[in-house]
């Protein structure tokens, strides 16, 4: 018997939250996620670059696409991780990460998964979770294009180097304490 979950039972959702190392980086580590891209998407023009959508020209956002499955962790759980692990009420910006490809968003895939980031954000916004508004976008995923091949697994590759180390690292440990139970093995 084995543990691979049939592919055409997993769902796929994009979301953004700031550098895609950091969403990457938790999410890999996310019992019942089966993979983590890193990616850009909800912006104009073919294939962006890096380097393009570090401009904000493009009107990218850096995302991660999640494969889950579902009879494993649904989606609301994964949103309430997302939630916890970035900003969401910060406008175009994550820490010192400034501008459109760092916007909060969630890119559904289906009419299902709009209702869950709804139903979440209105929920939280109803209990005033942040204190401050949520602004986190909720679109259909749209013009998604992979990263470059160098930002896939890149805190896995690059752990010591200075942002990994001072950023995203310290993402993974809160993931890590506040989500205990959904760590993978």
């Amino acid at each position: 018997m084995t543990n691979t979950p049939d592919r055409a039972q997993l769902e796929t959702i994009t979301l953004g939250g700031g550098c895609f190392w950091c969403t990457e980086a938790v999410f890999d580590r996310v019992r019942g996620v089966v993979d983590v891209e890193s990616g850009y998407s909800n912006g104009d023009g073919p294939q962006p670059t890096y380097e393009q959508v570090c401009t904000g020209r493009t009107g990218h956002n850096e995302v991660v696409k999640l494969q889950f499955d579902p009879k494993q962790i649904s989606l609301r759980e994964i949103l309430e991780i997302f939630f916890v692990v970035h900003d969401p009420t910060s406008l175009n910006r994550q820490g010192n990460d400034v501008g459109t490809q760092y916007r909060s968003g969630i890119y559904f895939s289906t009419p299902a998964q709009k209702q869950v980031a709804d139903d979440i954000i209105r929920e939280m916004s109803q209990d005033k979770t942040f204190g401050a508004p949520i602004v986190t976008e909720v679109l259909p995923v749209s013009n998604y294009w992979p990263a470059e091949d160098y930002h896939q697994d890149y805190f896995v590759n690059h752990p010591n180097q200075g942002y990994c180390a001072f950023v995203v690292g310290p993402k993974v440990d809160k993931f890590r304490k506040t989500f205990s139970s959904r760590v993978k093995d």
